[in-house]
Formats: structure tokens, C-alpha cells, sequence
């Protein structure tokens, strides 16, 4: 169970950034914008280290791989 809602902590934490990029066009005025980026921004953050700390080592590990060049 602890797995399962770790993986879907680190699926929502990457689709915050969709909604994000989605935010400039619905029809809010730009303060709301702007607080609602903030808003996503932190609980973006928030679900991934909580997903991190649910899913253990291994998989940061793997997340590091992806993203580290081969050199």
C-alpha cells in the first residue's frame, strides 16, 4: 500500500506542472494565476519528497540515473 501511494505522489507531483503550464489559459486574472502557481509549486515539491520518502532509496536512485549524463 505504501508503494502504490508513492507512486501516485510522484505521478501527481510531475502533472502539478502540467496544470501549471495550463494556468495562462483559463480565465483568472493574473494575481490568482500567480497564487496558484505558488500554491502548485509547493505542493508540487511536497509530493515529490513525500513520494521519495514512500518509495525509499532505490527508487531516487533510479530517478538520479535518468537524469545524471554518461560521461
Amino acid at each position: 500500500m505504501k508503494k502504490i501511494v508513492g507512486y501516485v505522489f510522484l505521478i501527481l507531483s510531475f502533472a502539478v506542472w502540467g496544470i501549471i503550464a495550463a494556468l495562462p489559459f483559463i480565465d483568472i486574472s493574473k494575481g490568482e494565476i500567480a497564487a496558484a502557481t505558488t500554491v502548485l509549486i509547493i505542493s508540487g515539491e511536497v509530493l515529490f519528497v513525500a513520494s521519495i520518502a514512500l518509495l525509499g532509496k532505490e527508487v531516487w536512485g533510479h530517478i538520479k540515473a535518468i537524469f545524471t549524463r554518461k560521461k
